[in-house]
């Protein structure tokens, strides 16, 4: 089983349940529709990876996400996370009607800094990606359209969190494609306090 480090403590989580088109930016800046209700799918423990890693047959695509470890059905810790996409295949999955499963929960396709506790204020988090240097990405919670409750209480409706399990809360605006070599260096904040952070270079 792939793990993560929660405070150096390594944890197998069952599976990672992720949150589509949660940021009106990046929802139009792939030309979808705003969803009534959130979008939900899964990525296996086989998704989770060390390493940030390219593809020479398919263009993936990074998604930074404020992401949380859930403990006896609560957040309880708080980390960086990369969810990568297949985003041609994934075009062509969407434009038949069929599911994300190819383009979303490939091997490596869930990168992850060390996760540490949080009890802290949640309408103050926010995250920060940068790329070679560069500011790629940047929002926080005032800006999801599910907010991290929600979509947890939406969750339970249909299945079950291990302990362990983590959930990732959905991407702003500024995705784009890996190149190899590329340095990522990601960001989780409580105002503007550094709460963690992860650092890849593309392989």
């Amino acid at each position: 089983m792939n793990t993560i480090k929660l405070d150096n403590r390594k944890i197998s989580p069952s599976k990672i349940v992720c949150v589509g088109r949660n940021y009106v930016e990046h929802i139009e800046e792939l030309n979808n529709d705003i969803p009534s209700e959130p979008v939900i799918f899964i990525k296996p423990n086989s998704s989770i990876s060390d390493n940030l890693c390219f593809n020479k047959n398919d263009a993936i695509h990074y998604e930074g996400e404020i992401s949380f470890l859930i403990q006896s059905g609560d957040l309880y810790g708080i980390g960086f996370g990369l969810d990568l996409t297949k985003r041609d295949v994934q075009s062509k999955l969407k434009a038949k009607g069929l599911p994300w499963e190819r383009a979303k929960s490939f091997d490596k396709s869930a990168v992850f800094s060390s996760f540490v506790p949080f009890n802290g204020n949640i309408q103050a988090l926010r995250m920060e990606l940068y790329i070679n240097g560069n500011l790629s990405q940047q929002a926080g919670y005032e800006l999801m359209l599910n907010k991290p409750a929600e979509i947890l209480d939406e969750v339970k409706k249909n299945f079950s969190f291990e302990d362990g399990d983590l959930m990732m809360t959905g991407t702003p605006s500024g995705v784009g494609a890996i190149q190899i070599g590329d340095q990522f260096l990601g960001k989780i904040f409580e105002g503007n306090k550094l709460l963690v952070e992860g650092a890849w270079t593309v392989q």
